[in-house]
This record gives structure tokens, C-alpha cells and sequence, in this order.
């Protein structure tokens, strides 16, 4: 193992050589300014893509070409580049993939020496005739190009790749360079966010916006970020979800309504959370949890199939299998099965007890509720691999959720759980504005004995509620998580362009 000098020293030497690559790239900027180039170009009219010249022509014999010649126009980064004198290949990588591209100083004539200050990192337009080489490589032979822009940076590990993984996430932008398969990730979270529209918008729901910043945080159990409106000279909260302003569409009349868009949650970051994220919320009228269970199958098979082209899916070392149906198992049963006993589930002192005895870390003064929710993530949750819904939970986990009419200590409710984590939640909507005030009101003596994460009283709601909401369902599916599943990243920032991290020491 190297010491701690060894690597200051290692590390002094790495930032030495790049300081000495940037100044030797800042004097070829120069030199191009002295012959008359513009080393920052402005537009290029792109006529070709390297993915689509190498899908099309991958067949094309070298003979064809030569026969009948294939112009072509494209621009992008240098990504390699060997000299060789009087003639020079490159690697040229766009948007879509990367094509070979070969220089000779008898067809550039004098604008040869405009090759010799090209750097890897560079981004050109190439103009030229597509030929193969003697090892058969689909190339361009270059018969013009123009600099569009002079990279002063040299790439890490001269385009190898970037593999410090802090440094991918603080340099995203140096990781979609070198790691196409990054790329790609994204391409299929762009993928999956427009099939999760196109299915809702099938089934006849109406994407909506509603505000980021509210007087009362409400809508999930969870603590808020805070701010300040100058102008009004008052407090208010990042949103940690939409959902109470969502009903307040219902009860203006809208049956179908969706969000898709950012929340932020005042928690720790990990593999599985950042402060802030991306959820689906979707509400529909007259419905109940059962209606979004089978509704959540189609949706996320949907998505599955479309992007991925199959239901059974890799994820680490194992598959996750997305074909419906699946299991739903009551929250209660859920903690028998893994052996907790009964006799705990409706006793605080029984259930606080157990816990402690099996080294589960519960909050001084927890409710019931909570006691079986910690009690559940640590024996239930990681072992649901497959999808699988937890229904029916302890009213005072819901403040939001209608009671079960035969168990009323219970709520119409269902959580998703896929490669043990939660994907959705969702329940039977509270429409009483007499319960809700209740619950508010428990949650705010809650909130008064310390618990930080439990929601205020929200009276204009509860006004809403009381000019009437019809019967209604409604559901939250977290979209990071949704797409680590369907890319098989083990980590939420392996999915978020650019996540929160810890500032530079």
C-alpha cells in the first residue's frame, strides 16, 4: 500500500503533467490565432451522423466505394489520433457513435499544419469521401475541416477512460465523453420518462404542474428544505411532493391528473437517496388501490417491454421478472412470515422490546407503527427481490390513506418493492375532512414530542377536502429508482445526470 506521501507526491507529479499539457494546448491556441484560424467556431452544418454512415454502409464493399463515392459531412470530438508525418488518423465521436477519419497533407495541402495543432479533445466539422482502409475500417478521407473548438483540458487517462467514480460524478461531463455506456444510460432514462407519459396519457390522465415551493410542507412523511421570499417577507419549503395540491385538482373537477417532476427531501444521501429527485405522482377519481395495483402492473410492464424489449430483466448478479401478476401481501403478515411474533403486533412495549433484542435501532418514543416499520425494513424489505406489493398498513404510517372498512386500525394501502427497495407508493385517498383534521392533528402532537418528519396541519386543504373530493386513488413511483432497475445501475447517481455530493476538500 502507498503512504500518504507517496500519493501527495503521485498526485503533485499527475497535476504537474496536466498544467504542462494545458499550457502546451494554450500555445497551439495561439499559433492558430497566428495563421487565421478561429480556434472557437461558430455554427456547422451537419449532413451526417457516424452511427447512421456505419449502419448503412457496413456492407458496402471498398470497390463500391471507390466506384461510386459517398460524401459526407459530420463534426464531434477527437477521440485518438495517431501522426504519421505526411498523414494522420483520428477517431471522431459525435452524439451517435464514433467514425475513423484520415488526413493527408497532398489533399489539405496547406492546411496540413492546421492538423498538427489538432489536439484529443478537439471538436471539428469534417467534410470528405468515405473509403475503407487495408484493414477494411469504414473511414472518411477528409478533404476539408473547420475547427470548431479548441479543448484546453486534456481528457483523463489520454481517453482510456474515467474511472474514479467520485470524479465521474463531479465531472459528468468528462463521463459522457469517455464512458459511452453512460451515454446510453441516460438515453434509456430518456426513454423510460417518455414511456411513462405516453401509457398515462393512453389512459386519458393530463399532465399538470404544480408549485415547487410551499407556505406548508405536506404530501410524505419526510423533512424539508427551506428558504426565504424576500419580497413577502416569509418562510417557505422546497415541496417533498405534490400530492395535496394534486387533490386539490380533483376537487376542482379533474379526474386524471399526473406530475412528473422534482422533489426535495432534507434526508442523508446514500445509494438509494438524493436530496433531491424525481417522482410520478398520478390521481384518478373514483378509483380505489386495488384498481391502482393492477394499473401499476400494466404501467411499469409497459415501460419494461418498451424500452427493454423483454419483461425479465438483469439486476446485478440476478433477473427481475416485471410479468403480472404480482404477489400482495398484507404488512402484518408480511413480518409474521419472517418470523416476528404476533403477539408483538399490537403491543408498543412487546413490540419496542423485540426490537431492541434483535439489535434494531428504534427512535425514543416511537409509536407502534413505527417500532413495525423499522422492525419491517429490517426483516421484511431486503429480501423482497421480485416485484411485490405490501398492502394494508397501520393507519398512523398513512395520514393520507382511507381507513379498511373491515379493520379500521388499517389503511387502504400498497407499496411496490422490486431488488428490495421501494418503487410505489400508493392508497385509497382520504375524502373525509373530519378524519384528516384528526390525523393532522395527531401528526402535529407528533411533531411537538420531536419527530421532524411528520406533516403540519394544512387548513386550506382540509377546505378543499370539505367543498368535497370524490372517491379517488392516487400514487407516487419514484423514477430514479425505476430507471436503476431497468439500466441495472447499483447506484440513484449512476441515473442522475448530476447528483448532490459533498463540496471538494
Amino acid at each position: 500500500m502507498q503512504t500518504l506521501s507517496a500519493l501527495l507526491k503521485l498526485s503533485g507529479n499527475i497535476m504537474e503533467e496536466i498544467n504542462e499539457l494545458i499550457e502546451q494546448r494554450i500555445k497551439k491556441l495561439d499559433e492558430l490565432k497566428a495563421l487565421g484560424v478561429e480556434p472557437f467556431g461558430g455554427s456547422f452544418d451537419i449532413k451526417d451522423y457516424a452511427e447512421d454512415l456505419i449502419n448503412k454502409h457496413s456492407s458496402t464493399a471498398k470497390e463500391e466505394l471507390e466506384a461510386s463515392p459517398v460524401q459526407c459531412v459530420i463534426a464531434g470530438r477527437i477521440i485518438m489520433m495517431r501522426d504519421f508525418g505526411k498523414a494522420a488518423f483520428a477517431h471522431v465521436q459525435d452524439s451517435t457513435a464514433r467514425v475513423q477519419v484520415y488526413f493527408r497533407k497532398d489533399i489539405l495541402n496547406e492546411k496540413y499544419s492546421v492538423v498538427k495543432k489538432l489536439d484529443i479533445g478537439d471538436i471539428v466539422g469534417i467534410s470528405g469521401k468515405l473509403f475503407r482502409t487495408k484493414t477494411n475500417e469504414l473511414t472518411i478521407e477528409v478533404d476539408d475541416f473547420t475547427f470548431l473548438t479548441k479543448s484546453l483540458r486534456p481528457l483523463p487517462e489520454k481517453w482510456h477512460g474515467l474511472k474514479d467514480i467520485e470524479t465521474r460524478y463531479r465531472q459528468r461531463y468528462v463521463d459522457l465523453i469517455v464512458n459511452p455506456e453512460v451515454k446510453e444510460t441516460f438515453k434509456k432514462r430518456s426513454s423510460i420518462v417518455k414511456a411513462v407519459r405516453d401509457f398515462l396519457e393512453t389512459k386519458g390522465f393530463i399532465e399538470v404542474e404544480t408549485p415547487m415551493m410551499h407556505q406548508i410542507p405536506g404530501g410524505a412523511a419526510a423533512r424539508p428544505f427551506k428558504t426565504h421570499h424576500n419580497a413577502l417577507d416569509m418562510e417557505l419549503y422546497l415541496r417533498i411532493a405534490p400530492e395535496l395540491y394534486l387533490k386539490r385538482l380533483l376537487v376542482g373537477g379533474y379526474e386524471k391528473v399526473y406530475e412528473l417532476n422534482k422533489n426535495f427531501r432534507n434526508e442523508g444521501i446514500s445509494t438509494k437517496h438524493n436530496p433531491e429527485f424525481s417522482m410520478l405522482e398520478f390521481y384518478i377519481a373514483y378509483k380505489d388501490y386495488n384498481y391502482l395495483m393492477s394499473l401499476t402492473e400494466e404501467l411499469i410492464s409497459y415501460v419494461t417491454e418498451k424500452t427493454l424489449g423483454t419483461l425479465k430483466v438483469p439486476f446485478g448478479e440476478g433477473e427481475i421478472d416485471f410479468t403480472p401478476p404480482w404477489p400482495k401481501i398484507p404488512f402484518l403478515d408480511s413480518l409474521t412470515q419472517k418470523g416476528v411474533p404476533a403477539d408483538i403486533l399490537n403491543d408498543i412495549d412487546k413490540a419496542a422490546a423485540w426490537a431492541k433484542a434483535n439489535k434494531i435501532e428504534i427512535d425514543k418514543g416511537a409509536s407502534l407503527g413505527k417500532v413495525l416499520d423499522e422492525i419491517f425494513k429490517e426483516k421484511v424489505e431486503p429480501y423482497l427481490t421480485q416485484p411485490t406489493f405490501i398492502i394494508d398498513y397501520p393507519v398512523e404510517l398513512s395520514p393520507l390513506a382511507k381507513r379498511k372498512k373491515d379493520s379500521p386500525e388499517l389503511v387502504e394501502r400498497f407499496e411496490l418493492f422490486v431488488a428490495a427497495r421501494e418503487i410505489a407508493n400508493a392508497f385509497s385517498e382520504l375524502n373525509d375532512p373530519m378524519d384528516q383534521r384528526e390525523r393532522f392533528q395527531r401528526q402535529v402532537e407528533a411533531k411537538e414530542k420531536g419527530d421532524e418528519e411528520t406533516m403540519w396541519m394544512d387548513e386550506d386543504f382540509i377546505k378543499a377536502l370539505e367543498h368535497g373530493m370524490p372517491p379517488a386513488a392516487g400514487e407516487g413511483i419514484g423514477i430514479d429508482r425505476l430507471v436503476m432497475l431497468l439500466t441495472n445501475s447499483q447506484s440513484i447517481r449512476d441515473v442522475i445526470l448530476f447528483p448532490q455530493l459533498k463540496p471538494e476538500a
